[in-house]
């Protein structure tokens, strides 16, 4: 018979996932407000055009490094142990965003930003498998909106941060010093955080597992293969259009208000935080009609903000927030759906596979993001008018997945 933890066990794997992928929020929201005064120093420009095609590329290696490091350490997680595995993860990206501070050139933010994604990667597979298997089932819904939340806290801490010290091309490094700190919580972690009595279950009957190999085989491969396009579907909407939103602004205000592109972020963010327990919450109603009706509000919004927004002010926050809640929604409902597709032996590499599968798909679209930049003549909005319809692709996909609702979690 299984060990189930104690209650205050169950709160320190909720504590040590939501914290890790907080601080993954923190290490994200950075480059959005660094990017542009970052380039323009090291480009020795001032226009949008060069910054807005290496904004891409810069977030194309984000993205494919985490694409990378979730396979890996889902795979190890599944192996390992899912503690032990999210701790090196935060290491990992703790000190390669510390190292980005002595970057010279954009080539080398990529590269120190593409190892430091490897352990960001990580964190979201994991955290999610520890959580919904030591937790009752029916607390799913809510912890699904608190892990969907905790990314979207870091993004608020970071712009306040931000906003209380701006960041100018004099002054982005510091803010990447901020990055390495969540380093400390790898010792907390390794001392106080229990294991999955579920992983070391499944693992202890299962013997020597191969998740790899047994992912790619029918009929899980049907599942990752939709699981890859709803994720792709979110991630090309968040990455592709989403993140440019401060730097937007900071073109909106002809760069000479600093503190815009912390305040978006932080309009962002409160919408956001808000958005993943509404998402979560709705999965509560049937997992396939949540998520095709917030594909149909974020192209809405969506549409209404890139079509009609033209000046930095009352109706860009407002409806940047209302973005923010909308497209973040389904970060509070993907931790509540996808753990219910896999069992438990290859659950981490099965969710690291799909959830970063989409991020590679993600990291063309950042790159066509910046192309389209370029092609529009700097124009953020009209980039962002036709990245957005990509949510109409999962409005229409949904119906093809398995319907969850009211089902255990696979053993």
């Amino acid at each position: 018979m299984r060990q189930e933890l104690s209650p205050s066990a169950r709160w320190l794997t909720l504590s040590a996932a939501f914290l890790g992928w907080m601080l993954d929020g923190v290490e994200q929201a950075i480059f959005p407000l660094i990017a542009r005064p970052a380039l323009q120093q090291m480009l020795a420009v001032k226009g949008d055009r060069e910054v807005g095609a290496w904004m891409g590329w810069l977030t194309a290696f984000f993205l494919v490094g985490a694409a990378f490091g979730g396979v890996l350490f889902g795979w190890l997680g599944d192996k390992m142990g899912r503690v032990r595995t999210m701790a090196f993860s935060i290491l990992v990206y703790s000190v390669f965003t510390g190292v980005c501070y002595f970057a010279q050139a954009p080539w080398q933010l990529a590269v120190f930003r593409f190892v430091a994604a490897l352990g960001m990667g990580g964190q979201w597979s994991l955290g999610v498998a520890l959580v919904m298997e030591t937790w009752p089932e029916r607390n799913r819904p809510l912890l699904a909106g608190a892990i969907g939340a905790s990314a979207n806290v870091g993004y608020l801490l970071t712009g306040w941060l931000a906003y209380c010290v701006p960041v100018t091309g004099d002054s982005w490094r510091w803010l990447m010093l901020v990055g390495a700190a969540p380093a400390v919580l790898t010792f907390l972690i390794r001392l106080y955080v229990p294991e999955s009595p579920r992983w070391q279950e499944a693992v202890g009957a299962a013997g020597a597992t191969h998740p790899l190999r047994e992912i790619f085989r029918p009929p899980t491969r049907r599942i990752v293969g939709l699981a890859v396009i709803l994720a792709s579907v979110v991630l090309i909407g968040t990455w592709g259009s989403v993140q440019w939103i401060p730097l937007w602004a900071d073109k909106l205000t002809g760069g000479t208000n600093p503190a815009a592109k912390a305040v978006t972020t932080m309009v962002l963010a409160a919408g956001a935080i808000t958005g993943c327990f509404v998402g979560a919450l709705l999965g509560k109603y049937g997992r396939r009609p949540a998520f095709c009706g917030l594909c149909l509000a974020s192209y809405g919004l969506c549409w209404l903000l890139f079509h009609n927004i033209t000046t930095y002010g009352l109706g860009f926050k407002v409806i940047g927030f209302l973005v923010g809640a909308v497209t973040a929604s389904f970060f509070g409902w993907m931790p509540l759906y996808l753990p219910e597709l896999f069992p438990t032996r290859i659950r981490a590499t099965a969710q690291g596979v799909s959830y970063n599968s989409g991020r590679i798909l993600a990291a063309v679209g950042a790159v066509s993001a910046g192309q389209l930049v370029g092609y529009y003549s700097g124009s953020y909005a009209r980039m962002g008018q036709t990245i957005t319809l990509i949510y109409l692709v999962g409005a229409v996909v949904i119906w093809a997945c398995p319907e969850t609702k009211g089902k255990p979690l696979p053993a």
